[in-house]
């Protein structure tokens, strides 16, 4: 025997394998040893199941362009809000006492760590990327885990309940907090718009007249006015003329009566008289027709004159004028010259008649100047009044159409035909535990065991001292081997050999056996 200390040269494979077959049952014990501990130890650690459900967002099933959405908030965030309300501490509790969940824990720690324990460890809320497009939400997964599978399809129902009803109410709330503030806003643009009709009404009222709707009325009225002005200038031009001439009438028909009061008439007297109404019937033949009593009486006055003329230069003719002319009394000229002093008198009425309206006019025709130079001023502020109403009106009606559409989406979120949470998978009823992962500690006690058996099996082999080949011989010693002697086996040997192989094999079957029975337990309730 040479002693443990000595130095070895490099193993080859061929040696490994070598090693591998004298330290098989080495190998082979650690190997099923470790296995079999961890594996065991998977069984004693208590099984959790998880239950899983998928819910998908569904869209409002009316489509848009009939009734728009009155809620935009995001899918993600709207989930992300849901998920605080729901795993807030007070659900979370009240969960956990209707369940009776964590009974052992309850003695050791307060409510705020199994409510911590609960959000991190069991509960997980999660977007679902395999539905819809990339980017878009439009499913998510509840999974909650627990000791027992019954536990876990309740706890799960329970929670995917709150989520859909959290999201109808949640829904329902925001909806209808969107149409109470426009309902308030379209209040307030209604007293805002009446306010603006009220200052429009009161600036109409208050300046009637001199709006710019009004102008071309005024002009045509301001038109007429002047014509009409114009005519009463031009009647009150003749009636000053006709003063004049009926005072001229009156003056000589005093002088012809003082005259004839006095004896002395003449010829000349009434060629001036007749000179007079000639005139007098000239002009109201401009005025009258043929027919006029003015006309008809001087014709007459003008007729009696003519023949008297006719008289006396008939008689001066023959001689009798001076012993006997024709007699004109004061009689005679009486009643033309009442007709000419009552007609000067209804004359001088007129003239103030038409002075009086002339001055009304010319009162009229300043005012309607004035309102028609105030109508640019009145134009720009009503522009201004207008355009804040037609603002106030605008804003009005925008807010009215969209509080009626409001409105719809609000019936709509009521009726459950908007924006909805739907179940495609139900909470699950696992059949096996997700935790712990026996198949894993399985795998893993055969890896360890593996490397434990060969660790094992190198560490005996390096301690041994045994020579086993002719180079070590020569690497150990300075002599040459010369002869080999092969073991030769007896026939009780070989019985002996096979016996042992046969039960090498036995005993490799049935750990071989063991381990795939308790892998296939593992995979079948692990």
């Amino acid at each position: 025997m040479m002693d443990a200390g000595r130095e070895r040269s490099s193993m080859s494979v061929h040696d490994a394998w070598a090693m591998f077959l004298r330290r098989r049952w080495l190998v082979a014990g650690g190997l099923f040893c470790c296995w079999l501990l961890v594996w065991g130890v998977s069984w004693l650690v208590p099984s959790r199941y998880r239950s899983e459900t998928r819910i998908l967002i569904e869209q409002q099933k009316v489509p848009e362009e009939y009734v728009v959405a009155n809620v935009a908030v995001d899918a993600e965030e709207r989930l992300e809000s849901m998920k605080q309300q729901i795993l807030s501490r007070t659900r979370l509790l009240r969960i956990i006492d209707q369940f009776h969940l964590y009974e052992k824990e309850r003695a050791r720690t307060g409510p705020e760590e199994l409510v911590d324990d609960m959000r991190k460890r069991d509960v997980e809320i999660v977007p679902d990327e395999s539905s819809g497009r990339r980017g878009q939400l439009t499913a998510f997964k509840i999974t909650y885990s627990a000791p027992s599978a019954a536990l876990a399809q309740q706890v799960n129902a329970q929670l995917t309940s709150l989520f859909i009803d959290e999201n109808i109410r949640e829904q329902s709330e925001q909806s209808e907090s969107t149409t109470e503030f426009l309902s308030s806003e379209l209040l307030g643009a209604k007293q805002n718009l009446a306010e603006q009709e009220a200052k429009i009404k009161g600036f109409k009222a208050e300046n009637l007249g001199q709006l710019p709707s009004q102008m071309e009325s005024n002009v045509r009225i301001l038109e007429g006015l002047q014509e009409r002005r114009q005519n009463l200038s031009q009647s009150l031009n003749r009636a000053q003329q006709q003063k004049q001439y009926l005072q001229s009438m009156v003056a000589q028909y005093r002088s012809a009566r003082i005259a004839d009061d006095k004896g002395g008439s003449s010829l000349t007297s009434i060629n001036a008289q007749l000179i007079h109404l000639r005139e007098q019937l000239a002009d109201a033949q401009t005025k009258y027709t043929e027919s006029h009593p003015d006309v008809i009486k001087l014709k007459s006055l003008i007729a009696k004159l003519e023949k008297q003329k006719a008289d006396m230069e008939a008689a001066m003719a023959s001689g009798t004028a001076a012993t006997n002319p024709p007699p004109t009394t004061s009689a005679d000229l009486q009643s033309p010259l009442a007709q000419l002093e009552g007609q000067l008198k209804a004359n001088e009425q007129e003239i103030q008649d038409t002075k009086r309206e002339l001055a009304s006019v010319d009162a009229q025709i300043g005012g309607y100047q004035g309102r028609l130079n105030l109508t640019p001023m009145r134009e720009q502020q009503l522009a201004d009044l207008t355009r804040d109403y037609e603002q106030s009106k605008a804003n009005y009606d925008s807010l009215l159409k969209k509080q009626y559409q409001s409105q719809l989406a609000t019936n709509l979120q009521k009726r459950q035909q908007g924006e909805q949470f739907r179940i495609i998978d139900p909470p699950s009823l696992p059949t096996n535990p997700y935790s712990p992962d026996r198949m894993k500690y399985s795998l893993a006690g055969l890896l360890g065991g593996m490397a434990l058996g060969i660790g094992l099996a190198f560490l005996v082999e390096m301690t041994d001292d045994r020579i086993r080949r002719e180079d070590e011989v020569a690497e150990f010693t300075n002599a040459r081997v010369l002869v080999g002697i092969p073991h030769l086996a007896t026939l009780g040997e070989q019985r002996s050999r096979r016996r042992r192989h046969a039960l090498e094999w036995t005993f490799a079957l049935l750990l071989l056996a063991m381990i795939a029975g308790g892998n296939a337990l593992t995979f079948l309730r692990g």
